[in-house]
């Protein structure tokens, strides 16, 4: 499992990104770009990303290849969500024409985008799959909402989902992993649920969970990820 702190991946950044985060570096073609779909967590909305989409634009992603993913949250990751996930992907490639999306999930995201991945046709579709604060081998805090919403069940340790996606390998296929996790975490419990065996995990600053929607350093975190 390979670790790198946010500050070296800051540095990594900066290679890529001559200009500070105030001078956007010269715009390539937008068709260079792998559209990206950003997946939000629970009870949240495609708008938690209007930081990072701005940040995107910002240095050179068209808004043709910048896309959000909304989806019922108390819904079966690998029964419901795993089939709405792929539909939506290929209609973004139609879109696009491109071959490949990246996916950046944040928390509960985690789960479908990863089903996806491993069960659901995406290993030759996805160029990097990205977890912010993923409960990736679960939260013991989906417990308090597990009796009436499958998708908190499905984040409860050793849940059905959680064990499949960890069994055998945690990274399956060609697709580059990255996750962001912080010890300061307070919904994913314990912190240490995110990283993956086999994937780049980065250990932020003290962060809380929905900090990781707007922080800087974890945006430029996942933009030098994506295009380093």
């Amino acid at each position: 499992m390979r670790r790198i702190t946010v500050t070296a991946l800051s540095a990594l950044a900066a290679a890529v990104l001559a200009a500070g985060p105030a001078v956007a570096a010269p715009a390539p073609e937008a068709a260079s770009h792998i559209p990206v779909i950003f997946v939000h967590g629970r009870n949240a909305g495609p708008g938690v990303w209007g930081d990072m989409t701005a940040y995107f634009e910002h240095h050179g992603y068209s808004q043709d290849r910048i896309f959000a993913w909304g989806y019922d949250s108390s819904q079966s990751t690998n029964e419901v969500l795993d089939g709405e996930l792929a539909s939506y992907v290929d209609e973004v490639l139609t879109k696009t024409g491109a071959q490949q999306v990246d996916l950046v999930a944040h928390s509960l995201g985690s789960l479908p985008t990863r089903w996806y991945v491993k069960f659901g046709g995406g290993q030759q579709k996805v160029a990097h799959w990205v977890s912010l604060a993923g409960p990736n081998h679960g939260t013991d805090l989906a417990w308090a909402c597990a009796a009436w919403d499958q998708g908190c069940r499905d984040m409860t340790p050793g849940s059905y989902v959680v064990s499949h996606l960890n069994r055998d390998t945690e990274t399956p296929g060609p697709v580059r992993y990255t996750t962001f996790w912080s010890a300061c975490d307070e919904q994913i419990t314990p912190a240490k649920s995110t990283p993956l065996s086999g994937a780049t995990n980065v250990k932020t600053a003290c962060l809380k969970h929905n900090d990781f929607l707007s922080n800087d350093e974890v945006i430029l975190g996942v933009f030098a990820t994506l295009t380093g």
